[in-house]
């Protein structure tokens, strides 16, 4: 959320950030919204002050006076009572749309409209060669008995799959090597609810307008998360932090639930878009600094790619557009990694920063230690691993012309010390 006396200073900057990002949300609108509000509370504020006034002066007036000050008081309540509710309609719909309002955008930011307008930065690795075409994942998969589609539709439906056997095993390995790697950088490690109050969805800036793409249980107005970055940021929701804490990392492995509304007939077949899966997701909350935040950013991309480098990936990292980046976010990096069976790199982690979009929402702050003043909080984040996603170009890359997959050296210890899928 952004603070309102920043949209009054700057209301064609927002303005442009919602038109770069495809929000239709019209800035003066919600200004004169603001306008109305003021003067309705100050109105308010008058005849709170002529009744308090009336009421003051009722013992010293006679019968007849009194009777007629009871009158004016009795109207001053109706018009009191009148205000009320138009400043709890108005309200209602001022808070929707401040909801709405999108982060400014970074000034390198790409100007586009979808994916496609997205910059590729670097390219790192070579993808590979195969002598012969080679097989997809799911074909992978299923000569080796690692995963199964169809008792999974039997489950759970469409875009659903089971890993069974040596493809459970081999994607715990992956999560677990990539676990201990945070754990040993000095991340704090957590064990998050999936399942969430839908304040925490706000807070994070998922709700409303991702309310689409989640699973809710309205009956108890809680919701499933698509990311554990919600349950991590909303840990500290209402809380003041001493600077000296920060920046704070943590990170945690949870399930994660995707409507894939608006996805529909796109990448039915396959491990790439499904429902639930599997993530560890970093987070950083850091000081309302921006070379902080440029510097944790670069941390939490870094983090991200020695996990592409330690499971020998190739992998591309991309500038996202304007029209790609979600509605809080200041600026944010993709990578993605080569998936032979796509002929193309497919997204695979994304990086993050809101500045202080999502800090605003939760309240969450901080004590400077030199002036003693309460600063909102900048947050940043990114994935370190989603699966089944990965498994995509691990098998796809990997890939043996005898029809096996190998294991890179960095991922042994945790695959029994073998070397091909085929010997867990």
């Amino acid at each position: 959320m952004l603070s309102i006396s920043f949209i009054r200073k700057h209301p064609q900057l927002i303005q442009k950030a919602c038109q770069d990002k495809g929000i239709d949300v019209d800035v003066s609108y919600v200004l004169d919204l603001d306008h109305q509000l003021s003067s309705l509370k100050k109105h308010q504020e008058e005849l709170q002050a002529q009744r308090n006034s009336l009421s003051k002066q009722m013992p010293q007036l006679s019968s007849e006076q009194r009777k007629e000050c009871v009158g004016h008081v009795k109207d001053i309540k109706k018009q009191i009572e009148s205000l009320n509710d138009q400043l709890l309609t108005q309200s209602k719909i001022f808070t929707e749309l401040m909801l709405s309002l999108p982060q400014v955008l970074r000034e390198d930011v790409p100007l586009g409209k979808t994916e496609a307008d997205n910059q590729v930065i670097k390219t790192v690795g070579e993808r590979p060669t195969h002598r012969q075409t080679p097989l997809s994942h799911q074909e992978l998969g299923e000569k080796l008995g690692l995963m199964d589609f169809q008792r999974a539709v039997k489950i759970s439906g469409s875009r659903s799959y089971v890993l069974t056997g040596k493809g459970a095993y081999l994607e715990q390995a992956i999560l677990r090597m990539v676990y201990d790697g945070l754990y040993s950088k000095g991340y704090k490690a957590m064990h998050v609810p999936v399942l969430v109050r839908e304040e925490c969805m706000e807070g994070t800036g998922y709700f409303p307008s991702g309310k689409d793409q989640a699973y809710l249980c309205e009956r108890d107005q809680l919701s499933l998360v698509g990311t554990s970055e919600v349950s991590l940021c909303s840990f500290y929701q209402d809380e003041i932090f001493d600077e000296s804490m920060l920046p704070l990392k943590l990170f945690a492995l949870s399930s994660c639930f995707r409507r894939e509304a608006g996805s529909y007939g796109k990448d039915t077949k396959g491990l790439y878009r499904v429902h639930q899966f599997q993530k560890i997701e970093q987070v950083v909350i850091a000081r309302s600094d921006a070379v902080q935040s440029e510097q944790c950013h670069d941390e939490l991309m870094d983090n991200a790619e020695q996990v592409l480098r330690d499971l020998e990936l190739p992998y591309q990292v991309v500038m996202v557009c304007s029209g790609d980046l979600g509605q809080g976010q200041y600026y944010k990096k993709d990578i993605e990694t080569w998936m032979p069976s796509r002929d193309n790199y497919g997204e695979t982690h994304s990086c993050s920063a809101f500045h202080d979009f999502q800090a605003r929402r939760l309240k969450m702050r901080y004590r400077c230690s030199s002036t003693g003043k309460k600063h909102y909080c900048y947050t940043l984040n990114n994935t370190a691993l989603a699966s089944p996603r990965i498994l995509i170009p691990f098998l796809e890359v990997h890939q043996t012309s005898q029809g096996d997959v190998r294991i890179p050296q960095a991922l042994q210890p945790y695959c029994l010390g073998k070397a091909l899928v085929s010997e867990l």
